[in-house]
């Protein structure tokens, strides 16, 4: 079946609602398994018609839009069906509502691994609705996937069919693990554990509560994959160690694969990341010679071959794949090429990369590369917002293939040479190519920032053998002299280096602060104390020396910096301006967590008293970390953090000086819902600053709220700009974007980012990271994705 848009799928779901009585399923057995929670499914297709049939149950527990969305893909991750099954408008408390149905089938062209996707509105965690499915593809596997939540990962199997008997086939981990269900009927008959050869394992009474476990020693039975549990109610909720929860020596975290037919499994799991990307485009001039990467990798527990091969959608043309065989050790994977002749403009040629791994129980699956004539979209300014959707995002949409490093933000030194951070050394610009450059064997990076000071040598946070250390470098990176960090008796949470926001130079070292956890509240899950120590880095005889720690607070909630990364520290001269959050106390109501900034002057060795500049809502929440930044006349700028508020802004009366008083602070506009500052200063004095902001209920997802990534900028002298949408995720519900707003020494913007969607479903299916980079050339009047040549 051709991809359908949305509002075509949802007229498809309504001509097969629950009126429509003939593509109702009967009653008994033949009435689809309902599970709660979300997630979806993987098929091993065979070529033919593929047919999902998706069904639905409101809860009807709280007055929520529970819109069903339901999304089929190839193995190439393109959209191949969608529909919605909306809310059945019933009021809360109401109890279970009827049986919707929706019916989703595509043209299998080829043997791969198909997917549905299906993510409920306004409601993440899988509560609101129960769901099930029927397909005519024999080999599956669910995978129980909710959103995420801010502790241990785990998803429960959730079986809401009660009145039938169930099982829930899964892999069983190799040492020892329990099972365990509850919510069963109190009454019920024991519960059984099968091997794969149908043998009883084990055989788990049901207590008073409705509560039944087993534990399984290391020992236990050959552990051939898949075990069952075999439950005479599909009306529990069960657990099973490393398959609904995980520890780290588990082989697959995170994925919580499991299936209710023996007959259906087959060998996701060790194949997950077989082949990635899934799908790739490269654009280039008629007859240019391309080359695009692949990976292959082996997640089996032992070593294997996997066979490549080239399949062609219509007639051959010219591409060479470089091997035809890859033999991988278990967690080994490596990269693999295809070339082929960018055709004529406006022309597309395609090839699928197919791999098959010897020994994989039939398993096979593609990836889809797509050759085209001419420029990339990806080379010209971009109409915002960017609205991903999903399993299309910047390549798949625009071609971009940026061929620098994109695991970090980019730096700029006073030559205004890239730098980026790596896990275990940075990446620059050698010979017009991307060169990565380790540093010392047992070196990690501490955090992503990258400093400079007017001899234009380069610094970073660094972890040397397990301590921390500043390290530095005369050379661009080539070499690095280690200076260590004085240890504490309690280890440090956080490490912030001074990096440049547009304005701030010094003659001396970077400072760095340290953010030390001396308490947290057991109560309130966002409030801790820290302590906030400011270094003061020099030169001492040609050593760097990172000075003894001055102590600013011992109130500090922390630093929230994996998003945004706020800037703390600025400095100028002697002077040295540091902004932090601070805790209260909870039994005082304040209006949100108070933004200090103090200035210590490196001349007289003294640091100014602390002066509040504004306060950000709500209270003792480490999200609300503030940021600072100063302008061409040394005028400071602090934005107070906020989580889902609007960020209150404040300007010192005084240039240099944090002690000379602030503006009243003033929110950047009403009932802006943001969070996680990033903020810099352009040449012109303009503040631009990029965040997290909600939208409910509008479009795409008018049936329940999403998070964006926006931008915002303040001319001098004028009021805060309306804030403009640069990036529309694919999924509603909580979202993320990691982003990290840097400028260079010519003022451009470059704004890194990495959507991150609640729902792990769609996060596991992908691996790794997909940050990638925005670049503004004129002050945030137009964006585009950044290519190696504009790093030149």
């Amino acid at each position: 079946m051709k991809a359908v848009s949305r509002t075509a799928a949802l007229l498809v779901c309504l001509a097969v609602s629950p009126a429509a009585a003939a593509d109702r399923p009967t009653a008994g057995d033949d009435s689809p398994l309902l599970i709660g929670g979300i997630g979806g499914v993987y098929f091993l297709a065979e070529p033919g018609e593929l047919v999902v049939d998706v069904f639905k149950r409101d809860r009807n527990e709280r007055s929520v839009r529970t819109e069903l969305r339901a999304i089929l893909i190839a193995p190439d991750r393109v959209v191949r069906h969608e529909a919605t099954l909306a809310d059945d408008g019933r009021p809360a408390k109401s109890g279970l509502g009827p049986l919707q149905h929706a019916r989703l089938a595509t043209r299998v062209e080829r043997r791969g691994v198909y997917a549905l996707n299906v993510t409920i509105s306004q409601d993440r965690y899988g509560l609101e609705a129960i769901w099930g499915f029927r397909s005519n593809c024999p080999k599956y596997l669910i995978e129980s996937a909710r959103g995420h939540k801010d502790e241990r990962h785990q998803e429960p199997i959730v079986l809401a069919s009660p009145g039938r008997r169930a099982d829930i086939c899964f892999a069983p981990r190799l040492g020892a693990f329990t099972v365990e269900a509850t919510g069963l009927p109190p009454n019920s008959p024991a519960l059984a554990v099968l091997d794969a050869g149908g043998a009883v394992l084990a055989t788990l009474a049901v207590d008073g509560q409705g509560r039944a476990a087993h534990a399984f020693d290391a020992a236990a039975a050959p552990r051939t994959a898949p075990w069952r549990l075999r439950l005479p109610s599909a009306a529990a909720t069960v657990g099973i160690d490393s398959v609904t929860r995980w520890d780290n020596s588990d082989l697959h975290p995170d994925l919580a694969c499991w299936t209710p037919e023996a007959t259906s499994w087959f060998s996701l799991l060790e194949n997950r990341w077989l082949l990635t990307p899934y799908s790739s485009s490269a654009y280039g001039r008629p007859g240019t010679p391309l080359e695009v990467t692949f990976q292959v990798r082996n997640d089996a527990p032992a070593r294997r071959i996997i066979r490549l091969g080239l399949e062609f959608p219509g007639d051959p043309w010219p591409a060479q794949l470089a091997v035809d065989r890859v033999e991988l050790a278990p967690r080994e994977a490596t990269a693999v090429v295809v070339r082929g002749p960018a055709p004529a403009p406006g022309q597309v040629r395609q090839v699928h990369l197919r791999a098959t791994p010897e020994e994989g129980g039939g398993f096979s699956t593609y990836s889809t590369l797509s050759l085209r004539g001419g420029e990339a979209p990806a080379a010209q300014p971009l109409a915002l917002p960017l609205v991903l959707t999903p399993y299309r995002h910047e390549n798949e949409q625009f071609g971009h293939r940026p061929r620098f490093s994109l695991e970090n933000q980019l730096y700029f030194d006073l030559q205004n040479r890239p730098f980026a951070r790596l896990a275990h050394g940075l990446t620059t610009v050698r010979a017009a190519q991307w060169a990565a450059i380790p540093h010392a064997p047992g070196t990690a990076s501490v955090g992503s920032k990258i400093a400079f000071d007017r001899l234009n040598r380069l610094y970073v946070l660094a972890s040397a053998n397990r301590s921390p250390a500043l390290l530095s470098s005369a050379d661009g990176g080539q070499t690095f002299a280690a200076a260590p960090i004085p240890a504490r008796e309690r280890a440090a949470r956080a490490f912030e280096l001074e990096d440049f926001t547009g304005h701030n130079l010094s003659a001396e070292p970077p400072p760095f602060l340290r953010y030390t956890q001396t308490a947290k509240d057991e109560k309130l899950f966002w409030r801790s104390l820290n302590d906030l120590e400011l270094f003061l880095p020099r030169w001492v005889d040609g050593r760097l020396d990172v000075g003894a720690p001055i102590l600013i607070t011992r109130q500090c909630i922390g630093l929230s910096s994996h998003s945004g990364s706020p800037a703390s520290i600025v400095s100028r001269g002697t002077k040295v301006h540091v902004v932090w959050g601070e805790a209260t106390d909870p039994a005082i109501k304040v209006a949100g967590v108070p933004a200090y900034v103090a200035t210590f002057d490196r001349a007289t060795g003294r640091l100014s008293p602390p002066a509040l500049v504004g306060y950000g809502a709500p209270a003792n929440d480490i999200h609300n970390s503030p940021s600072i930044t100063m302008d061409s006349r040394g005028y400071l700028h602090v934005l107070g953090g906020t989580h889902g508020r609007p960020f209150p802004y404040a300007r010192s009366l005084q240039p240099n000086d944090a002690g000379g008083g602030w503006t009243e602070p003033a929110p950047t506009g009403d009932n802006l819902p943001q969070t996680y500052i990033g903020l810099v200063c352009g040449p012109d004095d303009t503040l631009h600053a990029v965040f997290r902001l909600w939208r409910s209920q509008t479009e795409p997802f008018p049936a329940s709220s999403h998070a964006t990534l926006a931008y915002q900028r303040k001319r001098p002298g004028q009021p805060w700009e309306p804030p403009r949408v640069l990036i529309v995720p694919p999924f509603s519900e909580y979202s993320v974007f990691y982003h990290r707003l840097t400028i260079d020494r010519r003022g451009r913007l470059f704004l890194s980012y990495d959507y991150w969607s609640t729902h792990w479903f769609y996060r596991n299916d992908h691996l790794g990271r997909r940050r990638t980079a925005l670049l503004s050339p004129d002050g945030g009047d137009t964006w585009k994705l950044a290519q190696l040549e504009d790093l030149l």
